[in-house]
């Protein structure tokens, strides 16, 4: 329980730096037997192939947010693990709006994507 409060404040705070201004911003967090890998950035930075194939929407006026949880594991690196993953974008009004995350499988990769649009330089 107390290392799911861990990650949730974590997110929280990739979050608040990762939105603002011109989207794109990424890195990795280590905790202990996890290390989560995030980043947000702006859906037309993606080919109008991939965006199609994992059916997100193209806009410069829209982020995606990526995070992976990996466990650490003597003698293979990292694994990816199954997770809740939960979360909100909060612009500098007090305004939330909560992420709708999907787990995506692409071979042995595990992904959790959320979109979120934002308003001409808004900052969430």
């Amino acid at each position: 329980m107390k290392r799911r409060h861990v990650f949730k404040a974590f997110l929280l705070l990739v979050l608040a730096g990762a939105l603002s201004g011109t989207v794109h911003a990424g890195g990795q967090q280590d905790f202990g037997d996890y290390v989560v890998h995030f980043n947000a950035l702006s859906t037309d930075f993606l080919s109008p192939d991939v965006a199609r194939s994992y059916n997100i929407t193209r806009s410069r006026n829209r982020a995606l947010i990526n995070i992976s949880i990996m466990k650490k594991s003597l003698g293979v690196g990292t694994e990816p693990q199954l997770a809740v993953v939960t979360g909100k974008a909060v612009n500098l009004r007090g305004q939330t709006l909560p992420l709708q995350f999907r787990e995506v499988r692409d071979s042995t990769a595990i992904y959790y994507l959320a979109e979120v649009g934002i308003d001409d330089g808004e900052t969430l």
